[in-house]
């Protein structure tokens, strides 16, 4: 996915000349990537679990909806304000939870439904109008940006944290007899990694530094990887999705486990409604709209299979900056939207039918 998102660029940096890879769009391509970055974060730890959410579009909306009267008419604090939203979004995927797992009734009915009622509730809370300007600091979460003394401190800090993790895991792959890289290739890769982060934050310095969005899409990256990667949850939520049976027999919670992850996935809508409103500075009631579509196919993209079992964070959040590249691009190309539309449709049609077709050529082997 790497090697796909680079060739994009290049692609995009010669068809507009140049303009796609200057330091002004870079940073405005991933600040807008972190709202479906959020999104997805949350929503492919239920399509690992082999489930499908399509009512975080609505749930975004409905958040943000919420916070913008909490701060707007009602003059709430907003650090309470953003906290009631969390709760909001806490308890709406607690509701899609408690039915699909104590219920049994399939999450794409369950979350279609929620897609309606969420919505539903939105125009009926708001009366069907725009509620703005949000406070000062619903501005500095949404457009705001670190000084670039930050953004070279945040540098070394995931700088050193690349090569402690690495070192880290070659020694316990050796520890337990696992193949490992000779060591010069791995000294190599951690280089480049290094290298790599050092350029894009001298990119984001050389406009007016690291956005806000971006460094609190970091931290919840780095949480819920390490979720998925290193906690005993994380391996039932991967078993779940690749063998639920087997996964309950285990002795594993199923039901609990699918309550949770649908919690998660409710709490990063609400995430994601926070920052959308906060960028725009308004929440509307077509706030989210098709959302889930973007986050559903940042996942697929990303790696995640529809079947379950299979899928990363880290992919997850690459494949929405994918998605963010080719809005940008087609953009600057002033690519009409019906085509955007339709050249979106057909990437993640073949990138599902890659994972179909890689999944069968194993199957056979």
């Amino acid at each position: 996915m790497i090697i796909a998102l680079v060739s994009i660029w290049i692609i995009f940096s010669f068809t507009t000349g140049g303009d796609f890879l200057t330091a002004r769009n870079i940073s405005n391509l991933f600040r807008q990537s972190v709202f479906t970055s959020m999104l997805a974060i949350g929503m492919v730890m239920v399509i690992i679990m082999g489930h499908i959410d399509l009512s975080v579009g609505s749930l975004v909306g409905l958040a943000g909806g919420v916070v913008a009267i909490l701060d707007v008419w009602q003059g709430m604090n907003p650090v309470f304000s953003i906290g009631l939203t969390l709760l909001l979004g806490l308890i709406l995927g607690l509701w899609n939870g408690w039915w699909t797992a104590y219920r049994k009734v399939p999450s794409f009915i369950v979350t279609l439904g929620g897609l309606l009622i969420f919505r539903g509730i939105l125009v009926g809370i708001t009366g069907g109008t725009t509620i703005g300007p949000m406070s000062d600091l619903f501005y500095y979460f949404g457009k705001g940006y670190f000084s670039d003394i930050t953004g070279l401190i945040f540098a070394l800090v995931v700088g050193l944290a690349v090569i402690f993790i690495q070192l880290k895991s070659r020694k316990d792959k050796l520890k337990y007899g696992f193949d490992v890289l000779p060591l010069k290739f791995e000294i190599l890769k951690i280089a480049v990694s290094v290298i790599l982060l050092v350029v894009f934050i001298l990119v984001f310095n050389a406009y007016r530094g690291i956005p806000i969005p971006l460094m609190v899409l970091a931290i919840f990256l780095a949480i819920f990887s390490f979720i998925t990667n290193k906690t005993t949850f994380g391996r039932y939520i991967y078993a779940i999705g690749g063998n639920s049976d087997a996964a309950k027999l285990s002795g594993i919670d199923i039901k609990k486990i699918t309550l949770t992850v649908f919690m998660l996935n409710g709490l990063m809508a609400a995430i994601g409604g926070i920052f959308l409103t906060s960028r725009l500075s308004a929440a509307s009631v077509a706030a989210g709209d098709g959302a889930e579509l973007d986050a559903i196919a940042s996942c697929v993209i990303g790696g995640a299979s529809l079947a379950g079992g299979i899928g990363k964070v880290g992919g997850a959040v690459v494949g929405a900056v994918v998605m963010a590249s080719l809005d940008n691009g087609m953009s600057l190309m002033n690519v009409e939207n019906f085509w955007q539309s339709i050249i979106k449709g057909l990437i993640l049609i073949l990138a599902v039918w890659v994972d179909i077709y890689t999944k069968n050529k194993k199957s056979a082997a």
